[in-house]
């Protein structure tokens, strides 16, 4: 019996890996502990936050960060600082952008649904570039060019989503941005592992990057990571933190917060929503440090027998094409034999549906193929994958 029998929830076995809508991953026994520790104690969030940023800078090679409620989070803040600065009238008023710079640029071919964290903050995102090579009209997509083109006196930043298939590259990206004194901030939420990449973005020029906390992190689901330079950090926390008190009690730790820069102390910001806890704070730098100090190598090397397991349990499934893929994270891939009655995609939901339920990787689904991927997996969960496999493939 688990916590969650009490409230009439399912657990499941998560092949799919550390999403949000499965509620991330496991978190290690060092994390959850030291949550437990951080929930018996109170603290100024200003000054735990302060820590945070030695901690993020450190690792990152920023000049500060905070840990924030997620990537999107972070996505928001950031936007909320490249619009209003160090202002606290401009802090007020978001969303709503009077006097202040409000366009985003960003690639049209990095258009998502995590933009939306972008408009909220009140900003208005201007697309550039034809991505010919995704609509098979060419092989082009946004050039440097264009994203200086689109630059005028309302552009708060450039938004750049990092993918390994990202176009034009970040480099120059910044180039262009910078030459216009425009920031660029970057969304890395799933793009750890390698661990390189903490310091990759922003060794490249990004000014702000997000990262999410509840993934490859390992930290807890609800947390994640907005690191960059230093005033920009300042006015994101500005915009996020409980300001609710006299200007004469406030005293935040300069390392932070340089009190003396603000013409008044702002009211709760755009980002009071994005409100994360002591115990959130302390599980993400006790898993951001261990995520740190790990190695893709060594990391792999972790994952490795698990995947063996998977593989080995499944060996002997009727119908499926086994194949173990390399890389940073290795994984099982199951290429569903087209001569069986059920769809990949019904395999995948009948799996879904039963007891204990079990939830692949199906962005290949109709290409054939689902992907199991041990992140997320207990030891015993090879075994019981192949229980509920097997008999859905027996004709």
């Amino acid at each position: 019996m688990s916590i969650y029998d009490r409230f009439g929830v399912r657990t499941i076995i998560n092949a799919k890996g550390p999403a949000t809508r499965l509620s991330g991953g496991l978190l290690d026994t060092e994390v959850t502990a030291a949550m437990t520790e951080a929930a018996g104690y109170c603290v100024d969030m200003a000054e735990l936050q302060a820590g945070a940023s030695k901690v993020i800078a450190e690792i990152t090679g920023a000049e500060a960060g905070i840990v924030t409620s997620g990537a999107a989070a972070g996505l928001l803040l950031g936007t909320a600082a490249c619009i209003a600065g160090l202002s606290p009238g401009k802090m007020s008023r978001l969303p709503e952008t009077r006097g202040a710079k409000c366009e985003v640029i960003m690639a049209r071919s990095q258009r998502n649904f995590y933009d939306h964290a972008v408009r909220a903050a009140g900003a208005r995102i201007i697309e550039v570039g034809l991505p010919d090579r995704y609509a098979g009209a060419g092989v082009r997509d946004a050039e440097a060019w264009e994203i200086e083109d689109a630059i005028n006196e309302h552009t708060a930043a450039v938004c750049y989503v990092a993918t390994s298939r990202a176009q034009p590259s970040l480099t120059e990206v910044v180039k262009v941005a910078h030459q216009r004194a425009v920031f660029v901030i970057v969304d890395a939420a799933g793009q750890l592992p390698p661990v390189g990449n903490l310091r990759r973005f922003l060794a490249e020029g990004a000014d702000l990057v997000a990262f999410s906390g509840g993934k490859a992190i390992g930290g807890p689901q609800g947390s994640g990571v907005l690191a960059g330079k230093r005033d920009l950090i300042m006015s994101a926390v500005l915009q996020q933190l409980d300001l609710d008190m006299y200007w004469e009690q406030w005293s935040p730790p300069a390392s932070l917060i340089d009190k003396q820069r603000l013409a008044g102390e702002p009211q709760h910001g755009i980002g009071r929503p994005c409100k994360v806890g002591k115990e959130t704070v302390i599980g993400l730098l006790v898993a951001l440090q261990k995520f740190a100090a790990e190695s893709d190598e060594s990391r792999a090397r972790r994952f490795q027998p698990l995947v063996q397991r998977l593989y080995n349990a499944l060996s002997g499934v009727d119908h499926v094409r086994l194949q173990i893929t390399g890389g940073l994270v290795p994984k099982v891939e199951m290429a569903v034999s087209k001569d069986i009655p059920r769809t990949a995609m019904e395999l995948c939901l009948e799996l879904e549906r039963g007891n204990p339920s079990v939830h692949v990787d199906a962005s290949q689904a109709h290409a054939g193929i689902l992907t199991l991927n041990p992140w997320c997996l207990r030891a015993d969960d090879p075994e019981k994958i192949a229980a509920r496999l097997k008999p859905l493939l027996r004709y």
